[in-house]
């Protein structure tokens, strides 16, 4: 029996949405150029953000290039740059609504085939509960946030609120970097999507440990982190020594030693090479990966998950894992 496969990290921009200063309030929103029937600038006042193409908002061209990736279903997440933490809760809340719904309209288009995964204001917890729950009912299956809001890490009051809500009422959540460090060092050579997602991952993988998080949230919680959890499965036994040797700094409110939490996420595949997935699937388990490609951005997997099917370490039960139970468990079907 041939066995769906699931790719969990994909990014949707809609192809317009209204003026946003008039919407929501505020200056600087992002907007989009669209420079012909395929392609478009996605701008931040006068700057040029990101170039995209129509895959991004385009259902058939999705659907299309998930057929010659041999991916059965994409969750589609919304693309960082709209979370807007740094804004007023009002207006947070507002463009949040304005991309959920764009989204729910892009995943229809693909069906069964497109599964919608919802932003929230998470700078005001309460919001962010309100906006999930009318997301949920509205058609989402889950909620992408990004991994800290401003200098509050995932392991804040507010977004342990969240994370409890989302725990009770069964919400998938994937995490995902975003507002890297910049720096004359970090300017080059794209460094900033080079060295500090990873970074930033790791970070927050850290605080919802040694800020006791996984100790004070169910286990119920799913929650997925991107690109392979950054370096954290690299230093893993570096946070573990540091844990026993100067526990008077770093043990925090971590009930346990870091590695104690393997189990309580997950994170998807895209790492590119086999020594790394065979690293991933050795620290974390077997049941904790997830295909994830990044599409449709020029950083992500193409075909998706390559790496996958062809790390020859895998055992076909093990390949199923990956490509298919795994994001069935973490979605909740």
């Amino acid at each position: 029996m041939t066995v769906p496969v699931y790719d969990i990290h994909t990014h949707v921009v809609p192809k317009g949405w209204p003026d946003l200063a008039a919407e929501c309030g505020g200056t600087g929103w992002p907007w989009l150029r669209v420079d012909s029937e395929r392609s478009a600038m996605l701008m931040v006042g006068e700057h040029e953000w990101r170039p995209i193409q129509s895959a991004c908002w385009d259902a058939p061209t999705r659907l299309s290039d998930m057929d010659a990736d041999g991916v059965d279903v994409q969750v589609v997440s919304p693309t960082p740059i709209f979370f807007s933490y740094d804004r007023p809760a009002d207006q947070a809340v507002k463009v949040a609504r304005v991309f959920n719904d764009l989204v729910l309209e892009v995943a229809a288009g693909g069906g069964a085939r497109l599964i919608p995964f919802c932003q929230v204001p998470l700078q005001d917890p309460q919001a962010a509960c309100a906006e999930l729950d009318r997301c949920l009912a509205a058609g989402h299956a889950g909620v992408e946030i990004g991994n800290h809001v401003g200098d509050r890490d995932l392991d804040d009051p507010g977004v342990v609120e969240f994370l409890k809500h989302c725990a009770e009422v069964g919400a998938p959540v994937f995490v995902h970097p975003w507002d890297m460090p910049d720096s004359p060092r970090l300017g080059r050579w794209m460094a900033r999507w080079l060295t500090g997602m990873p970074a930033e991952t790791h970070l927050s993988l850290l605080a919802m440990i040694l800020g006791g998080v996984f100790d004070e949230v169910p286990e119920t919680l799913r929650i997925c982190f991107a690109h392979g959890g950054g370096s954290f499965p690299y230093w893993l036994g570096r946070a573990d020594n540091a844990w026993h040797r100067r526990g008077d700094i770093v043990r925090g409110r971590s009930a346990y030693p870091p590695s104690h939490y393997i189990g309580r996420f997950y994170v998807d595949s895209v790492v590119f090479e086999e020594p790394a997935l065979r690293l991933l699937v050795s620290v974390v388990g077997e049941d904790r990966v997830v295909v994830g490609s990044d599409y449709p951005y020029p950083l992500g997997e193409r075909p998706a998950g390559q790496v996958v099917r062809k790390s020859s370490f895998l055992t076909g039960e093990q390949r199923t894992k990956l490509l298919t139970t795994n994001a069935e468990r973490f979605l909740g079907r």
